[in-house]
């Protein structure tokens, strides 16, 4: 697959989910590299969008986002609580099966 997914990390993501992510080769940007620690979650849905970015998150607003019908690269949603290796596990799944244009306007839930 030549087109992979590449994430932007929410900023209540745990570092070590970044980190992990990073030593396995995938391509990710957290709010904070990005310039946008604090930012509105409209703001950054637009960033993720015109970077080519899914969002990973564990804030339910941004699934209310996508229910309003607002545009985005795609959408990976863990609840509170969800251990760093099962985060792990499922973003690598995703990177590994899932193209860029799959994600589109889509959410994938952990």
């Amino acid at each position: 697959m030549a087109d992979r997914i590449r994430f932007y990390m929410d900023e209540h993501v745990p570092r070590a989910v970044t980190a992990g992510l990073r030593r396995r080769g995938v391509d990710v940007v957290t709010t904070q590299e990005a310039g946008l620690h604090p930012a509105s979650d409209e703001q950054h849905l637009v960033f993720a969008l015109q970077e080519g970015r899914v969002i990973f998150t564990q804030d339910a607003d941004f699934l209310r986002l996508h229910a309003a019908g607002v545009p985005h690269g795609g959408i990976v949603y863990v609840r509170q609580q969800t251990p760093v290796s099962q985060m792990l596990r499922g973003l690598m799944l995703i990177h590994d099966v899932l193209a860029p244009e799959d994600m589109a306007n889509h959410v994938e839930f952990l």
